[in-house]
């Protein structure tokens, strides 16, 4: 499950707000089976909960596993004639792109998978590596494709698609821009523990400050790092929050799933949080590496200069080990 993040600075600065300095404004509930903050500065309260609700529902038609009459679901069921609208469109090449960029670790065909390991809305099975073998031929990304006509083939009518790891990023990135377009220059939205920040604090005058929790807290929470955001996005993985054990056995099963073994890993990665332009991105990396090796992640941090990654791992020792990324440690408050 992605990291909640503790996010005290949105949390209180009502009291003195002034007009001159700005007005608070915030939204919460829940939506995309998680919750929400949305608070933004502005000259006035100004209520756009319609709006709001309006950009989950559109993203919720289009993409939700959870939702049989969605796109999503319609295509994994078998529809061959739907045309997909914008957001399916973006999401798809920008799925493309990651699994490209991943060397194929970010791959969201993998829903056969997450339904059959028990993280989906499709059937448990029981796993073994019979079974396994058997459902990987219905995972790879060169095994679909969108068309001219925007309609989406697939090599075998068993292949589902499981945006999951990167709709909520992109519900966020919709949200964004649905307040630049009301001309809206500072806030900061929070779903689920993704971040997107624009602008600053102008009550405060100080950067949007997000935490990070600490992933072996079991009980209760602990911070890890503060950060300070600004024109940012933030997205994390971790596997400490979503797991199942099997009441059988009472092994442990990670949500995290190795689309090139079929398996799920419970590596020594622990979590990750990862900054990018747009949270999308960040969410796709960020589950990525959760499937990565360390030294395959920071390989493809090398590469892509516009990332800026914190992974928690355990090294040979099983000791709590961080790497950071010199743009994510210029960020980190305390």
């Amino acid at each position: 499950m992605r990291k909640r993040f503790a996010i005290f600075a949105i949390l209180a600065l009502c009291v003195g707000c002034t007009p001159e300095l700005g007005v608070k404004n915030q939204h919460v509930g829940q939506a995309l089976g998680t919750t929400y903050a949305i608070t933004f500065i502005a000259d006035r309260q100004l209520d756009y909960q319609k709006d709001i609700d309006s950009v989950f529902a559109v993203v919720n038609k289009s993409m939700s596993t959870y939702i049989s009459t969605s796109d999503i679901s319609r295509i994994n069921n078998g529809d061959t004639t739907l045309v997909v609208d914008d957001m399916f469109k973006e999401v798809f090449l920008l799925s493309k792109e990651v699994h490209q960029k991943t060397k194929g670790y970010f791959d969201p065909t993998v829903g056969v998978l997450v339904d059959a390991w028990g993280f989906g809305p499709g059937e448990q099975q029981e796993m073994d590596s019979i079974t396994v073998d058997s459902l990987l031929q219905f995972v790879g990304w060169e095994k679909v494709q969108l068309k001219p006509d925007n309609t989406i083939s697939k090599k075998y009518s068993s292949i589902r698609f499981d945006f999951n790891a990167i709709a909520k990023g992109y519900a966020i990135d919709r949200l964004g821009k649905m307040l630049d377009q009301r001309g809206i220059a500072n806030y900061l939205i929070e779903v689920g523990g993704e971040i997107l920040a624009k602008g600053i604090n102008v009550i405060s005058d100080k950067p949007w400050s997000v935490g990070i929790d600490d992933p072996q807290v079991e009980n209760g929470r602990r911070l890890k790092k503060i950060i300070a955001l600004k024109d940012k996005a933030m997205a994390s993985s971790g596997n400490y929050r979503k797991f199942r054990i099997d009441p059988n056995t009472g092994k442990k099963y990670v949500h995290t799933i190795d689309p090139k073994t079929g398996y799920t890993k419970n590596s020594n990665v622990l979590a990750t949080s990862v900054i990018a332009d747009d949270c999308a991105t960040a969410d796709a990396f960020a589950t990525a590496f959760m499937a990565m090796e360390l030294q395959e992640s920071k390989e493809v941090l090398k590469e892509q200069t516009d990332l800026e990654a914190y992974i928690i791992y355990l090294d040979e020792k099983g000791e709590t080990q961080e790497f950071m990324t010199s743009g994510f440690e210029a960020l980190v408050l305390e």
